[in-house]
């Protein structure tokens, strides 16, 4: 699953290494820390494979939020959203 990092077609999904990156630690952070489930299936995985994983089924997604979005509850950034 880590060998999904090595090609593009996971950069090109989400737009730019940096964006990939934003989303990963972000995604992270919410299964680790705050306790999300994952929309996968674990099956002995690390979260950063579960993580990738997301990502590669689309079950997550980025979406750009600007300071003027009235529905953005967190602010501007790049919140995540299922998929």
């Amino acid at each position: 699953m880590i060998d999904a990092l090595r090609s593009d077609e996971i950069v090109n999904k989400i737009g730019g290494r940096f964006k990939l990156c934003a989303l990963i630690q972000r995604r992270l952070r919410e299964i680790a820390v705050d306790g999300a489930r994952p929309l996968v299936e674990r099956e002995g995985r690390t979260d950063l494979e579960i993580v990738i994983d997301e990502i590669m089924q689309d079950k997550i997604t980025a979406r750009w939020v600007g300071a003027t979005d009235c529905s953005a509850s967190t602010g501007p950034g790049w919140p995540l959203q299922a998929g």
